[in-house]
C-alpha cells in the first residue's frame, strides 16, 4: 500500500536520536532494526568509506503517531554529504507501482535537481531522490518488482 513518511539525515547522531525518539513514542524499530553502512554489499562507491563510518546508521524506521513512520540515517561527509540543520529532511514517497513512481519523480524533478536517478537498489526497491524547484527534498522507494 502506498505511503508517505518523514526521512531525517544526521551527522553521526542518528542512533542516539532514534533511541531517544523510541522512548518518546514508546515504539520499536521496524524491519531488522538499525541497518549500518557495513551491511552494504561491497561496491566501488563504498570502498573509500573509512572504518569509523561503517557503524553509522544507514537506515532505521520507527513508527510514531497517526500511522506515520519516522525514517533516518547518518549522512557521512566521507560520502560527500554535508548535513545542514533545516535542510536535512526528506518527504519519502512509497508509491505502489514503478510507473507511478516515475511519473511523480519526473514531475517533481522539473526545474529541480536530481540527486539519485531512479534505479533498482540492493535492498530490493526502485529508489531515487531529488530536490524540487522550491528546495523541497523528496525520496522515492517503490517495492514493485520489474
Amino acid at each position: 500500500m502506498a505511503s508517505v513518511s518523514i526521512y531525517l539525515n544526521f551527522s553521526g547522531e542518528a542512533e542516539e536520536a532514534f533511541n531517544f525518539y523510541k522512548t518518546v513514542f514508546g515504539t520499536e524499530f521496524l524491519d531488522q532494526g538499525i541497518m549500518r553502512f557495513r551491511e552494504i554489499p561491497p561496491s566501488d562507491e563504498m570502498s573509500g568509506l573509512p572504518e569509523s563510518d561503517l557503524d553509522l546508521v544507514m537506515h532505521v524506521t520507527l513508527p510514531i503517531t497517526g500511522g506515520f513512520l519516522l525514517m533516518g540515517s547518518d549522512a557521512p561527509e566521507s560520502m560527500g554529504y554535508k548535513v545542514v540543520a533545516g535542510s536535512n529532511m526528506y518527504i519519502n514517497l512509497q508509491p505502489d507501482t514503478r510507473s507511478e513512481t516515475r511519473q511523480l519523480f519526473n514531475a517533481l524533478a522539473e526545474g529541480g535537481t536530481v540527486e539519485h536517478e531512479l534505479q533498482d537498489m540492493f535492498w530490493g526497491d526502485y529508489y531515487g531522490s531529488l530536490t524540487d524547484k522550491f528546495g523541497i527534498k523528496w525520496m522515492f522507494n517503490c517495492a514493485e518488482a520489474e
